[in-house]
């Protein structure tokens, strides 16, 4: 798919300071958009802050806003919704990006505190992101809601239990709220991004080689068209190593 021109739209990208997220920030700045990058890490944050400034010296294009926040804290995600509003009367999309692995480990030998982070940041902080700003993507010409799911929602290989279920429960998510909203110019889609070189990747599987993978630059590049205002897909699941939507279509 061809980048899309995002000039004068409001992008809210979650888990930005790093891997797909901070490549898929930066790759919105650069279509044009303003960028609303949030993450817990403020580091991260300023070093994307400074690559966005410096592409847009040379271009003319893109610029960012930095929240520095941890999706744990729900009424944040409420304050976060409110702030786009009174800032700039709505939002056109919403990257739902930010997630922890957990822990890999037979599902009985998982911890209650880890299934719990993995739950709350996974699913419950997006449901309260998808939440907070509902009401501003529908005041978009063309919204979008592109939220990062995971291979791992459909394998449900052994020892994932707890990264699995909360992929699958954000894919749920999502197919509900694309039918709710299949009438009106709201899209929603699951991304599927397939092994990327990220630190989350490193984590899960650390014998592997990490330069066999796709660099996260390459995985944002591929997603980023589903971010357009001429995308009429909605509801299904965009699978990053097939390049190309799959699975499940809305019901008629």
């Amino acid at each position: 798919m061809t980048p899309p021109d995002l000039s004068g739209r409001i992008a809210l990208v979650t888990g930005a300071s790093r891997g797909i997220g901070f490549f898929l920030a930066r790759q919105m700045a650069a279509a044009g958009a303003h960028v609303v990058a949030v993450a817990r890490t403020v580091g991260g944050l300023e070093e994307l802050d400074d690559e966005i400034k410096a592409e847009a010296a040379r271009t003319g294009k893109g610029s960012a806003t930095l929240v520095p926040m941890n999706l744990a804290d729900m009424e944040a995600i409420d304050r976060l919704g409110g702030a786009i509003h009174e800032r700039w009367g709505k939002l056109d999309v919403l990257v739902a990006n930010a997630g922890v692995l957990g822990t890999i480990s037979p599902i009985g030998h998982v911890e209650a505190k880890t299934f719990e982070k993995v739950m709350t940041v996974n699913v419950t902080a997006v449901w309260r992101l998808i939440r907070s700003v509902d009401p501003l993507l529908k005041l978009s010409d063309a919204g979008r809601a592109i939220l990062l799911s995971s291979g791992a929602a459909h394998s449900a290989r052994a020892f994932w239990a707890p990264y699995a279920a909360s992929k699958a429960a954000v894919e749920a998510l999502g197919r509900s709220w694309a039918d709710e909203t299949k009438n009106s110019p709201l899209k929603v889609n699951s991304v599927n991004p397939g092994a990327t070189r990220t630190a989350m990747r490193a984590q899960a599987v650390p014998g592997e080689d990490p330069m066999s993978l796709p660099h996260p630059s390459e995985v944002a590049a591929k997603i980023l068209p589903l971010a357009s205002p001429e995308l009429t897909e909605t509801g299904r699941i965009f699978d990053v190593p097939k390049g190309r939507f799959v699975s499940y279509r809305m019901p008629e």
